[in-house]
């Protein structure tokens, strides 16, 4: 086989939606490698012919695993298929979303291409190209036959590659190859991945090993099962614990073992991890979790409760890993520092969630969740998840609660109301607007899939309980939330992008803010706003994350920051009161002084400036921007690279990810004109803890690192998105840590020089451990 490697970086049996959720590189996968030899030699050996390689299996068994894990392979050896593309199929199918998927990966933008045309238009991108097209789990025959038109068929090897979990369905859609079918681990390999999962690399006592076997046996091969077999007795490495796991499971016939092992998974867990659970099977097949977003739903959701912000915080995310550990919820993608970034939910664990839910009639006591109380310290609450059969029944009983029976409904004062967060795709504004009104109680409302009109400002003031609020809407302003004294989350999207909404004092009326994210608005007041603004009492002390804000370089006093004690991610887009109606050519306006950002406790930070092109050079940014001392993340956009704001950025002594996007350089003639030269030279500078460098639209044609090894000493991934850049400089063969350079519509010198550190690094270590990508646009 071609140097796959099986048995290094990923799961036994996750299902993550999209290319870019690809596994965990620290989870485990343990027997596959027969199998990938075998499937590696239908995918580049055997017919010219289009051909489709189904892998068939029970849930759980590690289809979508071995197909990741295949996919990765010919993205790390990528001189067979010209394209590759990545797509989850699921029950619930949509061809507009399957074809902008794999349009997405194969074209990049879809943005200018209508929905009608990307059938045509992802034909026509891989005519004449081999290609390879992963659809994970496929459940009919009918999804095909919608995608099939799309895939040509020429005579270069282009293959298909899908999972199913249908054995007919792989048989009638195979055109060469039969299908694939997964076997079952035997014994010893299922010890293995106990092991594995259980020790973490440590040996395991010789007291469990007999008892350990026994348990693997019992499991009847199965991946699934094993991994949450093993989520069970790493809590409690006891032989006693042990013999009684594995005596259970021997009762279980293989059909029913999936829901009966997670049956005792879910028993095993704590009241607050249940709750937890059960809200993730809410959403919809393979949906991928943005793991902030969910710590803000459970937080709103009030499963935890009388702790500070932080803490609280801190809580949810040991909750979160707490569920991983147990491999109920999977491990999609983490981020630099190791923090889980996305994470999912197997569909067999999805479907395990509906099912408890439904048993209870969608009704479960809910008891929050404090770390330093028992669990019986506070009174429980009864909570009604909404979902599709509730609101249906709503709208035929024209939205009376008291015509609808709910089991374990003592008082309809009591009843608290968690929302769904897939109904409202096919309810319209007339038809929920009521159903709200009715539903007063509620905490979170996510809106985001309907374009509301401003009237339901006036229709939702009663939902006074909400601590989550994301809408998308036609107009925005402050003064229609801010009554909603308990909000914790505040997001707005509008498709007009030429608007932009301002705040007012409503906004610090809003003590108990933590997140606002929209997605352009200024931050600017009239004299009546100043004199609020300058009361002692004007402060969000628990605002955590704040942007995308416009904000005008005048009112950027030191007083503006402390009204922000606690702020830890921050977007900003600083503007000019003339820089709408400058011109390129008019004379600069004089040197401007930046506001000093170091006493902030900032993490992550943006900062990009609303001016156009003459007007940059006269900012002196660089000669007086003072960081915060704590950043982890920073993106600069649209300003001048100088010496002392590089200088400024290598003094972050724990800045891990850096994003330079539109960035400029001073010198000789204009950077518009041709054959212009702007050099980039890092030689002096070390940035000591980066590991991810991002550089898009950056107008330098020569970068200079004589000792990249000292300048960029950590550096793991180097993303250069069309810039002028003529070549990457040799010297970053000597970073021992770099895994990945990313080139997306660059020179073809630079993919030269790409390679060629590639080629040396291989030459120098005996090793292929660094990985080029290069996208064509």
């Amino acid at each position: 086989m071609d140097n796959v490697q099986i048995g290094e970086t990923t799961h036994a049996y996750a299902t993550p939606s999209n290319q870019s959720s690809f596994l965990s590189t620290d989870e485990e996968v343990v027997g596959f490698g027969k199998d990938a030899e075998n499937i590696i030699q239908q995918l580049t050996g055997g017919t010219k012919e289009l051909d489709i390689v189904s892998i068939v299996g029970m849930p759980g068994l590690g289809k979508t695993t071995l197909a990741r894990k295949l996919f990765n392979h010919f993205i790390d050896n990528n001189d067979h298929f010209d394209v590759r593309a990545w797509c989850s199929i699921s029950k619930k199918y949509s061809s507009r979303r399957v074809f902008s998927e794999i349009l997405k990966q194969v074209v990049g933008n879809v943005d200018d291409i209508n929905e009608e045309d990307m059938p045509d238009k992802l034909r026509k991108s891989l005519m004449r190209k081999r290609y390879l097209i992963v659809l994970d789990d496929i459940w009919e025959v009918k999804a095909w036959e919608e995608l099939q038109l799309s895939f040509p068929h020429g005579e270069n090897g282009s293959r298909i590659m899908l999972t199913t979990r249908d054995e007919k369905v792989g048989y009638h859609l195979k055109h060469h190859s039969d299908p694939y079918f997964l076997r079952f681990l035997t014994t010893d390999e299922s010890w293995e991945l106990i092991q594995k999962k259980v020790f973490q690399g440590e040996r395991c006592p010789t007291e469990l090993l007999n008892v350990g076997l026994q348990v693997a046996k019992n499991c009847k091969g199965l991946p699934l099962v094993i991994v949450l077999v093993a989520g069970i007795i790493a809590q409690e490495r006891q032989v006693t614990s042990w013999l009684e796991v594995a005596n259970n499971l021997s009762c279980h016939v293989l059909e029913e073992q999936s829901m009966k092992i997670l049956e005792s998974s879910y028993d095993h867990l704590e009241e607050h991890l249940k709750v937890c659970l059960v809200y993730m099977g809410l959403f919809p097949e393979d949906y991928k979790f943005l793991v902030s977003d969910l710590l803000r739903l459970w937080t709103a959701e009030n499963f935890v409760q009388g702790m500070d912000t932080y803490i609280m915080e801190e809580a949810l995310k040991a909750c979160l890993n707490d569920l991983v550990s147990r491999s109920l919820v999977l491990v999609s993608k983490k981020r630099v520092n190791g923090e889980i970034k996305y994470c999912t939910v197997h569909d067999v664990v999805r479907e395990f969630c509906l099912k408890k839910l439904a048993k209870e009639n969608f009704t479960q006591l809910i008891v929050p969740y404090n770390p330093y109380q028992s669990l019986d310290a506070e009174e429980p609450r009864l909570c009604m998840y909404i979902h599709d059969d509730l609101v249906e029944k709503l709208v035929q009983h024209e939205h009376s609660l008291n015509k609808i029976p709910m089991s374990g409904l003592k008082g309809g004062e009591s009843l608290e109301f968690i929302a769904h967060p897939t109904f409202y795709d096919s309810t319209d504004q007339r038809t929920f607007l009521p159903l709200l009104d009715k539903l007063r109680r509620i905490r979170v409302l996510h809106l985001l899939d309907i374009s509301l009109q401003s009237s339901w400002a006036t229709e939702s003031q009663a939902l006074t309980y909400l601590r989550y609020l994301a809408i998308s809407t036609e107009e925005f302003d402050f003064q229609w939330v801010s009554h909603l004294l308990n909000l914790q989350t505040l997001r707005v999207v509008w498709k007009d992008t030429t608007k932009r909404i301002k705040t007012s004092p409503a906004i610090w009326k809003m003590k108990k803010l933590r997140h606002v994210d929209i997605q352009d608005f200024y931050f600017t007041w009239d004299d009546n706003d100043r004199a609020i603004f300058q009361e002692t009492s004007a402060v969000l002390p628990n605002l955590r994350t704040f942007g995308k804000c416009y904000i005008y370089l005048g009112d950027m006093s030191p007083e503006f920051w402390w009204r922000f004690p606690n702020i830890e991610q921050l977007k900003l887009q600083f503007v000019e009161p003339e820089s709408e109606y400058v011109q390129y050519y008019l004379v600069p306006t004089p040197e401007i002084d930046m506001p000093n950002l170091e006493e902030l406790q900032l993490q992550s930070l943006e900062v990009g400036f609303s001016h156009t092109i003459s007007t940059y050079e006269s900012i002196g940014w660089g000669s007086c921007v003072v960081f915060p001392s704590m950043l982890k993340d920073l993106s600069l956009h649209s300003i001048f690279l100088t010496e002392k704001l590089v200088s400024s950025i290598a003094r972050l002594r724990f800045l891990e990810r850096l994003k330079l996007r539109k960035i400029y350089f001073k010198g000789e003639g204009s950077f518009w004109q041709a054959g212009y030269s702007r050099c980039w030279d890092v030689s002096d500078y070390k940035f000591q803890a980066l590991k991810i460098l991002k550089l898009k639209f950056v107008l330098m044609t020569e970068w200079l690192s004589s000792d990249s090894e000292a300048s960029f000493p950590v550096l793991e991934k180097l993303v250069i998105d069309d810039c002028r850049l003529e070549e990457i400089p040799s010297s970053f063969t000597d970073i021992p840590t770099l895994k990945l350079i990313k080139l997306i519509g660059c020179s073809e010198s630079v993919e030269i020089s790409a390679l060629n550190i590639k080629k040396e690094v291989e030459e120098i270590t005996g090793c292929d451990g660094l990985r080029v990508h290069i996208v064509q646009k």
